[in-house]
């Protein structure tokens, strides 16, 4: 690996650490903050907002390893204090609140130090930094430096005044512990690392969102009511969605089952290809919940066979009526027409369903093709004697 993949790692570090901060922020902050939105990138690395007006701004700095020590003549220091005297106005008292977030801890007899929220001396944390900006001999910072002494006595007081330093904030393998410690309330007993990864799913795809621009920020309530919908999953009435639709590539799976028994029963009925690629995702989704509710002990195997069994009975009730439709001597298309009917038939239904207020309908499609592939239901009027031929056991 080259020298240029190394430098990067510690930056990917901390634009990761910087969206997943935004979250332990929407978490800590939010309930005070009812009307109030997170964005990412839009004002700041992250920034609170309120009807389109940004209240408060945060520059999110990440290190790697143990918390070392922040100074005033950080590099950190002066290039977050630049960023809010060129985007900020930092002359205007009724500008947003500022604050430094940083993994690292501030120095005692320090600027920084005294910018701490519960002992904030800010006429010290002023005569500190004004030392450094005349003292400092630092090319890094030279820029930054002269801008903050040019602002003048007064606008250096208001300025420095909007100013806060969150030092010591979790280390990027931390967050997660900060973000369950705050969700405490909301986790379901056994299955606490379940719902958080499914937090942390629906974080991840609101961040992305965010930052390409999609969504201009996260309100509260939303917020709110997005992870208390991921809680209400794990109800009695109802059960979770581990497998979204755009997890699954239909073209791979395809090709992985269409061999199975299911499949050759829509073959037998000449069922639409498109609508038989969408038939394979809906089983590979419904057996991998089964498996997976079984393994997370969400649900019961006696709950699932009750379900299997329910659909079997609507299958019967609805195979005896396109038999007694069909004429005795019917030939082969008029079968494979009737079976198509009854296939698209059932699974447009969705009346029954594995969990009162589980009612997402792939499941109920899926586990119809999981019985199909048994050969405990199917399509074609003549599907036992060619499922018994197809899985190689006595008609």
């Amino acid at each position: 690996m080259g020298k240029g993949s190394h430098s990067a790692a510690p930056n990917a570090v901390g634009y990761q650490h910087q969206t997943w901060w935004a979250l332990v922020e929407l978490l800590q902050s939010g309930a005070g903050r009812p009307d109030a939105a997170v964005s990412l990138e839009l004002y700041d690395d992250v920034a609170w907002e309120q009807e389109g007006t940004p209240t408060e701004l945060l520059q999110v700095k990440h290190h790697m390893g143990q918390h070392r020590s922040l100074t005033d003549t950080a590099t950190d220091v002066w290039r977050t204090l630049k960023v809010w005297m060129d985007e900020a106005s930092p002359s205007d008292p009724a500008g947003p609140a500022l604050a430094l977030v940083t993994t690292e801890a501030a120095a005692e007899g320090t600027a920084v130090a005294a910018l701490r929220p519960h002992s904030r001396d800010g006429a010290e944390a002023k005569r500190l930094l004004e030392h450094v900006a005349r003292t400092s001999t630092a090319q890094l910072t030279e820029k930054a430096r002269t801008q903050f002494l040019s602002l003048g006595e007064t606008a250096r007081l208001t300025f420095i005044s909007r100013i806060r330093v969150i030092d010591r904030s979790p280390h990027i393998q931390d967050v997660a512990a900060e973000v369950k410690q705050r969700l405490h309330w909301a986790l379901p007993h056994g299955h606490e690392d379940l719902f958080l990864a499914m937090v942390w799913r629906w974080w991840d795809e609101t961040a992305l969102a965010l930052l390409q621009g999609r969504q201009r920020g996260v309100d509260v309530g939303d917020a709110q009511a997005a992870i208390a919908d991921i809680r209400d999953q794990f109800t009695r009435e109802n059960l979770p969605t581990l497998v979204e639709l755009a997890d699954v590539n239909a073209a791979d799976l395809e090709r992985n089952y269409r061999m199975h028994p299911f499949v050759q029963q829509m073959h037998w009925v000449a069922y639409p290809p498109r609508n038989l690629q969408k038939a394979i995702v809906d089983y590979y989704r419904a057996y991998t919940h089964a498996v997976r509710w079984l393994e997370e002990d969400l649900v019961g195997a006696a709950e699932l066979a009750r379900f299997e069994n329910e659909l079997v009975d609507e299958w019967e009730r609805e195979f005896e009526w396109m038999l007694d439709a069909l004429d005795p001597g019917a030939d082969d298309d008029a079968k494979k027409t009737a079976g198509k009917e009854l296939l698209r038939q059932l699974l447009g239904q969705t009346s029954l369903t594995v969990r009162s207020r589980y009612n997402d309908p792939f499941f109920a499609r899926g586990q119809r093709h999981m019985l199909a592939d048994t050969g405990k239901i199917g399509w074609h009027a003549d599907f036992a004697t060619r499922i018994a031929q197809l899985l190689k056991v006595a008609p």
